[in-house]
C-alpha cells in the first residue's frame, strides 16, 4: 500500500493546487443548484426549458474546454521548462480557437435553437405542457447565446493561470461571479428592489452579467501583475504563431476538441434517450445531475491536479517522479471520491424535496442522485485516468477511451433501451452507467502501459 501514499511534501503540494480548484468548483456548483431552485420555483415547465438549453450550452461549453486543452497541454510543459514565449504562442493558439467555436455555436443556436430543444420533447405520464417548455426554452436561449464570448476568453485567461501555477486567482474571480449572479438571479427572476419579474429571461440575464465579472477579474488581475505572469508582456502585439508548434498543438489538440464536443454531445443524446420516458424525466434528471455536480467537484478537481502536476514533471524531464506521483495521485482520487459518494447517498432522498416540483420527479431524482452516488469511485479513477494520458499527449487515446467510448457503448444501449424495449427509467439508467466498469478496466490498462510518460516540449 504505500507506492499509493505519498509522503508530506506531496500531499501539500496536492492541496496547493487541489483545493483553490475544488473551492472554486464547489461554489459554482453549489449556487448553479441555487439558482436551479430559484428557476424550478417558477414551475416545472420553465425549469425543463432551462435544463434543455443547458444541456446545449454544456456541448458549448465543452468544446471550447476541450479545444484550449490542446494548447494547454503545451503550456504546462513550457511552463514546468520556464519558456515564457511558449507559453505566450499557446494562448494566442486558444485565442483562435476560441473565436471559431463562439461564431460557430452562436449560428447554430441562432438558427437551429427552437429545433434542438423540440428535440427533448415527449409527453409523459404527468402531462406537462411541451409548448410552454419550448416556449421558456425560447426565451433562454435567445439571452443565453451572448454569454459564450465572455465564457470563451475567461477560460483562456483561467486556464492558462492554471497551467502556470495560479490556481487561487480563477477561484477568486468565479467566486466573485457566483456572488454577482446569485444576486441577480434573485433580483430579475423574481422581480426584487424594484426590477421587473424576468422569470427564466432574468435567471439568463444574471448569468450574462456574471460572466463579464468573472472576465474582468482574471483580465485585470493578469495584465497588473507582469511579474507573476511574464508571458502577458507583449501578448498582443503580435498573433504569429510558429508553424511547427501550431502543428503539433494541432496533432495534439484536434482528438481533444472533438473529444469534448463528442463527449458531450454524447451525454446530450443520453438525456435525450432518458427523455423519451416523459419531460418528468427532464426535470428529475435535471435536479439529480445538478446536485450531483456539487458531489462530482472532488473528481473533476482531482482531474485538473493530475494534468498539472503530472504535465509539469514531464516537462521537467522528471519522468519517474511524474509515474509515482501520479499512481499517488489517483489513489488519493479514488479515496476521497468514495467519502463524497458516501455523504451524496445519504443526502440524496432530501435535497429534491427543496423544488417545487411533483411527487413523482422528486422520487426519481432521489433514486438517480443514489445510483450517481455508488459510481462515484469508479469515476474517479476513469476521470483521473484521461487526465493522466492527456497530460502525456496521448490525445488520440483519450478520444477513443472517453468520447470513442460514450458514442460506441453508451449511447447505442440507451438508444435500443429507449426506443425499441419498455424498459423504466430507472433500470436503463442503472445498465447505461454500468457500462463504465469496462473503461475503469480500460484506464487501468492503459496507465499501466505508461506510453504517456512524453516530453512535448522536445517536439517543438
Amino acid at each position: 500500500m504505500k507506492k499509493f501514499i505519498g509522503d508530506r511534501a506531496f500531499y501539500r503540494k496536492l492541496f496547493a493546487v487541489m483545493l483553490p480548484i475544488l473551492v472554486q468548483n464547489v461554489i459554482t456548483n453549489l449556487v448553479g443548484l441555487l439558482d436551479n431552485i430559484m428557476v424550478g420555483r417558477l414551475g416545472t415547465e420553465q425549469m425543463s426549458g432551462v435544463a434543455i438549453v443547458n444541456q446545449l450550452i454544456f456541448v458549448f461549453a465543452l468544446c471550447i474546454f476541450g479545444g484550449i486543452s490542446g494548447a494547454g497541454i503545451f503550456t504546462t510543459q513550457y511552463y514546468g521548462k520556464g519558456d515564457d514565449e511558449g507559453v505566450r504562442h499557446t494562448v494566442r493558439i486558444k485565442f483562435y480557437i476560441v473565436i471559431a467555436a463562439v461564431t460557430l455555436f452562436a449560428l447554430v443556436f441562432t438558427f437551429f435553437g427552437e429545433r434542438l430543444i423540440s428535440f427533448f420533447l415527449h409527453e409523459g405520464k404527468e402531462k406537462l405542457d411541451l409548448e410552454a417548455t419550448l416556449d421558456f426554452g425560447k426565451q433562454y436561449l435567445a439571452v443565453m447565446i451572448w454569454q459564450m464570448l465572455p465564457f470563451a476568453v475567461m477560460q483562456i485567461y483561467s486556464g492558462t493561470l492554471r497551467e502556470t501555477g495560479e490556481t487561487v486567482i480563477p477561484m477568486v474571480s468565479g467566486i466573485a461571479a457566483i456572488f454577482v449572479n446569485l444576486f441577480l438571479n434573485w433580483v430579475l427572476i423574481f422581480g426584487k428592489l424594484g426590477a421587473p419579474a424576468l422569470g427564466v429571461r432574468g435567471a439568463a440575464y444574471a448569468t450574462l452579467i456574471a460572466r463579464f465579472v468573472e472576465l474582468g477579474v482574471v483580465v485585470i488581475w493578469a495584465h497588473t501583475h507582469k511579474k507573476r505572469c511574464p508571458y502577458i508582456k507583449g501578448l498582443y502585439s503580435s498573433f504569429r504563431v510558429p508553424g511547427s508548434l501550431l502543428k503539433n498543438v494541432a496533432i495534439k489538440g484536434t482528438p481533444l476538441l472533438v473529444n469534448e464536443v463528442l463527449w458531450s454531445s454524447g451525454m446530450t443524446m443520453l438525456n435525450q434517450c432518458y427523455s423519451r420516458r416523459g419531460l418528468e424525466v427532464v426535470s428529475a434528471v435535471n435536479i439529480s445531475s445538478t446536485v450531483s455536480n456539487l458531489f462530482f467537484c472532488s473528481f473533476f478537481a482531482m482531474g485538473s491536479t493530475v494534468a498539472i502536476i503530472v504535465g509539469q514533471l514531464l516537462g521537467a524531464g522528471e519522468h519517474e517522479r511524474a509515474v509515482r506521483e501520479d499512481r499517488q495521485l489517483i489513489a488519493f482520487s479514488v479515496f476521497l471520491c468514495t467519502l463524497t459518494g458516501v455523504v451524496m447517498a445519504v443526502l440524496a432522498p432530501l435535497i429534491p424535496r427543496i423544488y417545487n416540483t411533483t411527487a413523482g420527479v422528486k422520487a426519481l431524482a432521489a433514486e438517480i442522485l443514489i445510483v450517481s452516488a455508488c459510481m462515484m469511485p469508479m469515476d474517479a479513477f476513469t476521470n483521473a485516468s484521461y487526465f493522466t494520458l492527456r497530460s502525456g499527449g496521448k490525445t488520440f487515446i483519450t478520444f477513443l477511451f472517453d468520447s470513442g467510448f460514450v458514442w460506441s457503448i453508451c449511447v447505442p444501449a440507451a438508444f435500443v433501451l429507449s426506443r425499441y424495449t419498455s424498459v423504466p427509467i430507472l433500470p436503463m439508467f442503472i445498465i447505461v452507467r454500468c457500462l463504465d466498469l469496462i473503461k475503469c478496466v480500460i484506464g487501468y490498462i492503459l496507465i499501466k502501459k505508461r506510453a504517456w510518460v512524453h516530453d512535448l516540449t522536445k517536439d517543438r
